[in-house]
């Protein structure tokens, strides 16, 4: 059990390091496109505000991913623990392989996706009845790919479109532009550090779950494994889905930038007013999609947009069927 719990530790890191890696962009990808912010910077703002978010108020979302999809409570804890090892180590693959593609998908939706695995795994074994698992909360967050992006996409043309008639066809375009490159460096700080607080459970969530941590029982350094990692992985890796977000999909200024983020920050805020277990990736993504509109068709990259599109759809399938084998294999061998 001693080797099983060092492998959690070590499989947390790596899906940590890996929302790093991935979702650096929800964050950054846009003050890198329009030139507010170097990759250095980037990773210097990025790498200490999504670490700061995730010690200080990542503990919510950590139990609710530990708790949302199986319900632990009813398995034995050897499968517990078996079974958020499968869960991290499918989630973490699945990322690892869309970074190394650029894709940038929801981090959030992989966790969910490998946790569902080990949910069928274990109804196939006969430890869970199929009407166990929460299906409840995976109904959301089949709707949350479809409703955040065009919700984003929709609230940031507005808003760019607004920007556009009221101050940069009235005023010099180039002390606009500078004004708004302090602003977008303003929202991407903020984004970066409410995505720390949030999609830190990715990793630590199955962690919680496989030593026993619930609530407030969850001791500090869990949460700090989950900030290092992410902070890790956007100095080392981020840079790969930064660059496509901020420089593939379309041509971005600081108040194109300063729309989108602004935007993915709104949807994002008034999904979780509603209780929405929302993507951020898809949110920020269908964002900046919508700044490119308002510039017309033309401006913005549909095979890029058509190759993300698809990796959003395979995420959840990929990182179940990953977590029912690697559960399978592990439950014969462990």
């Amino acid at each position: 059990m001693d080797l099983l719990l060092a492998l959690i530790i070590f499989a947390g890191l790596y899906m940590a390091w890996n929302i790093g890696a991935n979702d650096a962009a929800n964050s950054m990808a846009t003050s890198y496109g329009s030139g507010a912010l170097t990759l250095k910077q980037i990773v210097v703002i990025g790498s200490l505000l999504e670490f700061c978010g995730a010690v200080f108020f990542g503990k919510n979302v950590t139990h609710t991913i530990a708790k949302g999809i199986v319900p632990i409570d009813t398995l034995d804890y050897h499968l517990v623990v078996i079974g958020a090892l499968a869960a991290l180590l499918s989630a973490g693959f699945w990322i690892t392989l869309a970074t190394y593609y650029q894709l940038p998908i929801s981090t959030s939706h992989s966790i969910v996706g490998a946790m569902l695995g080990f949910g069928l795994a274990a109804v196939s074994q006969g430890y869970l009845d199929l009407s166990d698992i929460h299906w409840n909360v995976m109904t959301k967050i089949v709707l949350s790919w479809i409703i955040s992006p065009i919700f984003g996409a929709i609230l940031a043309f507005f808003i760019f479109t607004l920007i556009r008639l009221l101050i940069l066809e009235k005023y010099d375009i180039y002390r606009v532009e500078r004004i708004f490159k302090y602003l977008q460096v303003g929202t991407a700080c903020y984004v970066a550090f409410a995505h720390g607080s949030n999609d830190v459970a990715n990793a630590t969530g199955p962690i919680a779950a496989a030593l026993g941590f619930m609530g407030q029982q969850m001791p500090p350094w869990i949460l700090f494994i989950g900030g290092l990692g992410i902070s890790v992985g956007i100095a080392t890796w981020g840079y790969r889905v930064i660059e496509m977000v901020g420089k593939r999909i379309t041509e971005l200024t600081p108040t194109r930038g300063f729309s989108a983020e602004f935007s993915t920050a709104t949807t994002v805020l008034i999904a979780s007013y509603f209780g929405m277990p929302i993507s951020t990736t898809h949110t920020l993504v269908g964002s900046v999609i919508g700044v490119g509109l308002a510039g017309g068709l033309a401006s913005v990259n549909l095979k890029i947009i058509k190759k993300i599109i698809t990796s959003w759809l395979l995420t959840v399938p990929v990182a179940a069927a990953l977590a029912i084998a690697l559960y399978t294999v592990m439950v014969i061998f462990l």
